[in-house]
């Protein structure tokens, strides 16, 4: 009998830990996103160059993916979480040059957005293996009847440290400015570390020298597609989230469109995860007990037509109203999609499970933002934001009908 009980699995000072430095890394990442969107718009105001920080970083983070998955289930996963957050503190370290010596060096708008570019181009390539770790370190760290509230929990601390990330780095920039914002980041990744030096270490159960690497990544391919729950909920996030992926033109609408300023262009962006928060708050204390796949389905639908009214509006609150309400239904489908993820997943495969599950993510997420700001130039930005949406929904159809097995699935 599953058992949901948050207090109780918060109990785990090891599994504190996890989720203590995942805040603090969500937290810096989220500050980044926004910074990076803002400060890339300032230089080039063109909706177009937003879209190429997300393909900067899902081309080297997406071609790494499947042999990430293979490092993780064949390594020991704490120090390869401590690498990654290593190298995520000298990479975005490169960024404050450009933020602190502009004016001695004389770069413009174009050089510096060049050399964005380039540096989010090998946060890519971390990010392939620091995505899958985290999760695929829960089920080891609590027990299996634990394991759907442990999932609740840690998506609960992602959202929450959204939140936080999005609407402190609106902030900060509309106060400090970039340079102090790219400080507060890198200091917030350090501390994320030491967190995870307090991890016990989780061994493969491999030998390396028994294990071939193109076999082993192929295993985790396979066993997504023979399992059809969890093919069906990674089509899900992949394709409505690639096509709703408003959030990427929130800058153009925060500047152009709403006269929301920096500030306001901060809690404009951290309305989606502000809705995610309070769903996935509430589903820790009075959980989705039947139905959830179809439960599923609806909230991806739901979620695309919030996405039209966005791009409708022309009233900063309103346009508040439908992200956060776009975020609730997107909470229910994050729970729903990675409790279904962790319980079809064996063990031994989770690490390369995950990486697949990571590239779905990183495809929907990164390429929604490059497919937002193409969108956006070919059909502007209202348009391709209507157009998105009702694709989102479109796909919530498509998918509910061809795949009983996800309309049927509950847990």
């Amino acid at each position: 009998m599953i058992s949901f009980t948050p207090l109780k699995t918060l109990q785990n000072v090891e599994f504190r830990n996890l989720l203590t430095g995942r805040f603090f890394i969500v937290l810096a990442f989220r500050m980044l996103a926004t910074l990076l969107g803002w400060w890339v718009y300032q230089l080039t105001k063109d909706p177009f160059s937003i879209g190429l920080i997300g393909l900067s970083e899902v081309i080297p983070a997406v071609s790494c993916a499947l042999y990430a998955g293979h490092v993780i289930d064949m390594n020991e996963k704490k120090r390869l979480l401590l690498i990654c957050n290593y190298a995520y503190i000298f990479l975005i370290g490169l960024l404050l040059i450009p933020a602190f010596f502009n004016v001695q060096m004389h770069f413009t708008g174009h050089q510096i957005t060049y050399y964005i570019y380039g540096v989010i181009f090998f946060t890519g390539i971390a990010r392939a293996f620091i995505g899958p770790i985290v999760p695929s370190m829960i089920p080891k760290i609590v027990k299996k009847d634990n394991l759907p509230n442990a999932v609740t929990l840690n998506q609960a601390t992602f959202l929450i440290s959204s939140v936080c990330g999005h609407a402190i780095g609106g902030f900060l920039i509309g106060s400090f400015g970039v340079k102090w914002t790219l400080v507060v980041i890198i200091s917030l990744i350090f501390t994320a570390s030491l967190f995870f030096w307090n991890l016990k270490k989780q061994h493969s159960e491999y030998k390396k020298e028994t294990v071939n690497v193109v076999e082993s990544m192929r295993e985790g391919i396979s066993y997504i597609f023979k399992t059809k729950e969890i093919l069906g909920a990674l089509c899900l996030d992949m394709f409505a989230v690639l096509f709703g992926g408003a959030v990427a033109l929130i800058p153009v609408f925060a500047t152009d469109i709403l006269n929301a300023g920096a500030e306001g262009f901060g809690f404009l962006n951290a309305a989606s995860d502000i809705g995610s928060m309070c769903i996935i708050t509430l589903l820790s204390v009075v959980p989705l007990r039947k139905n959830q796949g179809k439960i599923l389905l609806v909230a991806v639908a739901g979620f695309g037509l919030c996405i039209i009214g966005f791009g409708l509006s022309k009233l900063y609150w309103l346009s508040f109203l439908f992200l956060v309400i776009s975020g609730m239904l997107d909470g229910i489908s994050v729970v729903i999609r990675g409790t279904i993820v962790q319980l079809k997943t064996p063990d031994h495969i989770r690490g390369r499970v995950l990486s697949v599950n990571s590239i779905f993510i990183m495809s929907s997420n990164e390429m929604g933002q490059f497919e937002s700001g193409l969108a956006a130039k070919l059909l502007g930005v209202v348009r391709s934001v209507i157009f998105g949406g009702t694709m989102t929904v479109l796909i919530a159809l498509f998918v509910g009908s061809t795949n009983s097995k996800l309309r049927k699935m509950q847990y």
